[in-house]
């Protein structure tokens, strides 16, 4: 007999989750053991069930899949999240890799995709759909951009800062970012603006972007 793979489905739509189920339902080594509308009740139904697989949507009422999939990765480090969405942006795929998701496909890939998503994930290994790929392969060599940055009147405290200024965080998000208080963000903000000869952020990205740190 052939070892099932057991999946839940997380999504708050009922048709999208029926539709699911009945697709890997049809495959003999696929089982999906449960459904829930919302990650609070993935959170639950993944302490009961113990699944292989969570197939997580993002964009769910009361807990979404960003935080249920760190949930889930913090308490259950071994079972596997394959998120399935409709978002294509660049903040939801990095932030759900980095939450632990093994794998990224959209709700337009075909069904054979989605079930080889399924099977790849289950060997340990991740899956990322085409489109998706590219976007890690780019988010990437940007970071390796701005590590090999070298600018001698920065610290690297203020390389940090200039980093995440240039890719729009706000003073309080960099605060929270790296642990440290508004105030000191300020401090380091205009002692690498002056070093710079810097007035204002446009500036700061414009400079970013004429050593190729940023995408146009």
């Amino acid at each position: 007999m052939v070892d099932q793979i057991s999946v839940l489905i997380a999504d708050d739509h009922t048709i999208v989750r029926s539709g699911i189920r009945l697709l890997l339902e049809a495959e003999t080594d696929i089982k999906v053991v449960g459904e829930a509308l919302n990650g609070r009740e993935a959170l639950e139904l993944v302490e009961s069930l113990q699944p292989d697989i969570v197939l997580m949507d993002i964009s769910m009422p009361e807990v979404d899949g960003l935080e249920a999939t760190r949930e889930i990765k913090t308490r259950f480090p071994k079972i596997n999240v394959l998120v399935l969405t409709m978002h294509r942006s660049d903040d939801y795929f990095f932030e759900m890799l980095k939450a632990g998701a093994s794998g990224y496909i959209l709700k337009g890939a075909k069904t054979s995709e989605l079930i080889n998503a399924i099977r790849v994930v289950q060997q340990g290994e991740v899956f990322l759909y085409p489109s998706m790929t590219q976007k890690l392969v780019q988010g990437y060599l940007q970071l390796a951009d701005w590590e090999n940055y070298d600018e001698p009147s920065l610290s690297p405290r203020e390389k940090e800062i200039f980093r995440l200024l240039a890719e729009g965080y706000s003073n309080k998000e960099i605060a929270d970012e790296l642990v440290i208080s508004p105030s000191t963000v300020h401090s380091h903000r205009g002692n690498l603006m002056e070093k710079l000869g810097l007035n204002n952020r446009r500036e700061l990205i414009q400079y970013a972007r004429r050593r190729g740190l940023l995408q146009s």
